[in-house]
């Protein structure tokens, strides 16, 4: 049989241990967040970067432009009626095929 003083300095230590592995699972989290956060802000670079490649191959002349005639550019585009129908088709045909990114 053991002593009440046992038990409790052996609930103690129990508990401590307990205590550091929550902190490590604490920073374990944090990390794996971080992680999670800087693959998406990379996945999200990439994408800016090939799409805004993909524009300037339309663009005849495209150090020439601004950013502001670009955006009138575009602005101009997607005003279309035909343009905004198309834009809806590939957005369903995207979400009927879950994948978003095109491959």
């Amino acid at each position: 049989m053991r002593l009440p003083n046992e038990q409790l300095e052996k609930l103690k230590q129990q508990k401590y241990v307990a205590e550091k592995k929550l902190t490590a699972a604490k920073h374990k989290e944090k990390r794996l967040e971080s992680e999670i956060k800087q693959l998406t802000r990379s996945e999200r670079t990439h994408r800016l970067c090939t799409r805004a490649g993909m524009l300037e191959t339309f663009l005849r002349e495209p150090t020439i432009l601004t950013d502001d005639d670009v955006m009138e550019l575009l602005t101009f585009i997607f005003h279309d009626e035909a343009v905004h129908k198309k834009l809806s088709m590939l957005i369903e045909k995207r979400k009927e095929t879950a994948q978003p990114d095109g491959g």
